[in-house]
């Protein structure tokens, strides 16, 4: 009896020991996959924070061209009383040709 039960204990130990490897074999695949995984992530992440730059970059050019924009709307419409001033005195001047040419 005491032989069938080492033989018993020594046959559970081998399949123990077999399943070990199995589980020991599909963890290594798993740690695998699990670095590519985070291999990914990482470049993931590199692309994430370089789009997130470019997009700060054009925010900065918008915001640039933004004012640019203000600049220049502000500076049309100074040109624009300017030229409605100029108007205003080129008609009186025309009034005071006309009246100049009926005194003669």
């Amino acid at each position: 009896m005491e032989k069938e039960v080492m033989e018993f204990l020594m046959e559970f130990k081998k399949e123990v020991s077999e399943q070990f490897k199995q589980v020991n074999e599909q963890f290594k695949q798993v740690n695998e996959q699990f670095k590519q995984v985070n291999a990914r992530l990482d470049e993931h992440t590199q692309i994430l924070r370089a789009l997130e730059h470019s997009a700060q970059v054009n925010k900065a050019e918008h915001d640039v061209m933004f004012n640019d924009i203000a600049y220049i709307k502000g500076q049309i419409e100074s040109i624009k009383r300017d030229l409605n001033r100029v108007e205003e005195a080129t008609a009186n001047n025309w009034v005071d040709i006309a009246r100049l040419k009926a005194v003669k």
